[in-house]
């Protein structure tokens, strides 16, 4: 299929009704979650994908706004055709707490004072971003995460997530990210917060109303952008080329020398229309803060990590270089997780899990559709005991809707009851579950190939299987409803 953008998109709005709890022991109350969808939601709520977004970035990663000049942030990967496919899954990505294009941050109205939080907004962590977007995810009812996928920053939310929450994420893509920020990166931040912090007009982060500190904003962006191009994209793009002057200036011209000088105003001029100093120094500091090592160990800080994962890094990115994804990798096979790890070949830096689409596009594409049965079986799901009544049989499927129900004994499969096996008792007149169901029953297990199950599924022109373990006790069930979203020309 061709690739599409997603059209006109909108961002949403949720509220968490409940106090949040963050790590740092203080709380949030009222707290708004700005996000947008993309896809459709299906039936069985399990084609999920969280997108997360690194640290200036936002919920509209995808399609137009009314009066764009440029799509969202991740077009590139988004939509239909594309690895984040929006004709067979349902993608949300929302806002960072702490954040200022429309969640709760340090620009909102603190409801006990009537005015911004400014400085006052409590410290989060990479923890809490997390914990908050669960609140969102939940208000969909759904079952689990399909998988969970960002760069940067948003890498370490990836990680995260398939940390606190290990059964219900079931695949997850860290891009161009790190385990925990290194004293470099830290540097780097530091530099930047002190570029806003030393401007006058910063105030004690008490600005709102008044002159922000745009210079102090400009340069901190200035100096990270620094850290997302590589030296030969530097030289690539910019080379030594003077802007606008035929000759060397000998002053302090307010028109630069160098057409990189230029870029980096550039960059630094148009991002503080678009962003808050104060949450720039919260963010900052959640990315410092963050580190999933235990005990120095890194093995040890990714125990609970289940998800099959596939790691991403670029070859010239200096920011988060490939080493640290290695270091994951090693980690997460130590544990026994399924861990893949690809190299983007770019000479764009850090930045190139913007810019890349074919590589990108081609690994996540790849990794997404390699699926076994586990990533998408239903685990929570109902049985019954081989002495239950038909009557039994009838009131689970009308309650919940389901057309199979394993049938157990000493917690083992033995049969399977099904709505057309119900059709068939009435006509006969029979009352007897043992004497209805189907006794030879086709099953599959959790390592199986998705490919295999769906031609097994045509083969015997059935629409469930049960999944079993070696010793015939049932761990999920899968049907061809959800085999839907993952297989077409099976």
């Amino acid at each position: 299929m061709k690739s599409k953008s997603v059209g006109m998109s909108e961002t949403k709005y949720f509220k968490i009704k409940e106090e949040l709890k963050l790590e740092s022991g203080q709380t949030l109350n009222d707290v708004t979650i700005a996000y947008e969808t993309y896809g459709q939601l299906n039936k069985e709520k399990n084609n999920a994908i969280l997108v997360c977004h690194a640290l200036s970035g936002d919920a509209h990663a995808a399609g137009w706004h009314a009066g764009d000049k440029k799509p969202g942030w991740w077009e590139i990967i988004i939509g239909p055709g594309k690895a984040l496919d929006t004709n067979r899954f349902f993608i949300i990505c929302s806002n960072v707490l702490g954040g200022c294009s429309g969640t709760t941050g340090p620009s909102s109205i603190n409801p006990e004072t009537g005015k911004e939080y400014g400085i006052d907004f409590p410290f989060i962590t990479i923890k809490d971003m997390i914990h908050t977007q669960k609140k969102l995810v939940d208000a969909f009812d759904i079952k689990y995460l399909h998988c969970v996928i960002g760069g940067s920053m948003g890498g370490m939310q990836v990680l995260q997530w398939a940390v606190e929450y290990p059964n219900f994420v079931k695949k997850i893509v860290p891009i161009a990210t790190t385990a925990r920020t290194s004293p470099q990166q830290i540097a780097f931040n530091e530099v930047a917060r002190q570029s806003i912090v030393k401007d006058p007009n910063w105030n004690g982060g008490d600005y709102y109303g008044n002159q922000e500190p745009e210079a102090g904003l400009s340069v901190a962006r200035m100096v990270a952008h620094i850290t997302y191009l590589s030296e030969t994209a530097m030289y690539e793009k910019f080379g030594r080329d003077l802007q606008d002057k035929q000759e060397l200036s000998y002053n302090f011209d307010p028109i630069p020398d160098f057409q990189v000088e230029s870029y980096l105003h550039h960059q630094g001029e148009s991002f503080v229309k678009r962003f808050d100093a104060n949450t720039y120094l919260i963010i900052t500091k959640a990315i410092d803060y963050f580190d999933l090592y235990k005990n120095n160990s890194l093995r040890d800080g990714l125990k609970n990590l289940k998800a099959k994962t596939q790691l991403i890094s670029i070859d010239s990115d200096w920011l988060y270089p490939s080493t640290q994804s290695l270091d994951i990798l090693t980690a997460l096979q130590a544990n026994g997780v399924e861990a893949h790890f690809s190299e983007i070949k770019s000479t764009k830096g850090h930045d190139a899990f913007f810019i890349e689409y074919d590589q990108l596009n081609y690994i996540v594409s790849k990794f997404l559709s390699d699926n076994v049965v586990a990533d998408i079986m239903i685990r929570s799901f109902s049985t019954l005991d081989e002495n239950a009544s038909l009557k039994d049989a009838a009131k689970i499927m009308v309650e919940e809707h389901l057309t199979h129900v394993p049938i157990l004994r000493d917690d083992k499969l033995i049969g399977i009851v099904t709505s057309w096996d119900l059709s068939k008792s009435i006509a006969s007149n029979c009352d007897d579950l043992k004497q209805i169901m189907t006794k030879n029953v086709q099953s599959c297990k959790a390592d199986d190939p998705i490919g295999e199950v769906a031609n097994k599924m045509k083969k015997y022109d059935i629409s469930c299987l049960p999944v079993i373990t070696d010793d015939q006790k049932v761990e999920g069930i899968i049907s061809t409803d959800q085999l839907s979203h993952l297989v077409s020309n099976y």
